[in-house]
């Protein structure tokens, strides 16, 4: 009886040890996360959305690549890349993970177009037919004119130059393409 006691209180504080340890982990993610949040927002929502991303709710498969990338040096940032650099590789996807559970933030944005602009029926494929993004793809409906612009301009200028499709993609379109298709999806 006193070995079966024994084993139970041991087993109990075995299980006790595992869930501080995990929450301790998990304590640790959203303390690493919270830096985030000087730049893509407490709620959400970018302190600057022209030139910052939303993160919340972001295609996890995505910011793991993107945190990767800055990590690596394969995508360049001045703020981003340091940060990334700092982080243990084991954290990219716990981070990721972190905000793509996170909601997308609700934003007031004017209704889309009626009509689709031209050529972005070629987006579709990876970003999902509601440009709600998936894997491996990332959302582009709701985040700003502004960052979708420079995002599109920098691939067709091979400024950005972290995913082979994009480039090609960006360079086959008008100018006047790039920024009809960044009013569409800014609106959605």
């Amino acid at each position: 009886m006193l070995a079966g006691s024994l084993s139970a209180i041991f087993g109990a504080g075995v299980s006790v040890a595992l869930a501080v340890l995990s929450a301790h982990a998990a304590d640790d993610i959203e303390t690493k996360a919270q830096a985030c949040a000087a730049c893509h927002g407490e709620n959400g929502v970018p302190t600057d959305p022209k030139t910052i991303p939303i993160i919340w709710g972001q295609q996890q498969s995505y910011l793991v690549k993107q945190l990767h990338d800055y990590r690596s040096g394969d995508r360049d940032d001045p703020i981003m890349s340091p940060i990334a650099k700092q982080l243990a590789q084991e954290d990219l996807r716990k981070i990721a993970a972190y905000f793509a559970a996170k909601s997308w933030p609700a934003q007031t944005a004017a209704a889309a177009t009626a009509s689709p602009p031209a050529g972005i029926a070629q987006c579709q494929p990876c970003h999902q037919p509601n440009f709600a993004g998936g894997p491996p793809a990332p959302r582009l409906a709701g985040l700003s004119y502004e960052y979708l612009l420079a995002s599109m301009r920098s691939f067709a200028a091979d400024v950005r130059t972290n995913n082979e499709d994009m480039p090609k993609f960006m360079r086959a379109l008008a100018d006047s393409e790039i920024e009809a298709m960044a009013h569409y999806l800014s609106a959605l």
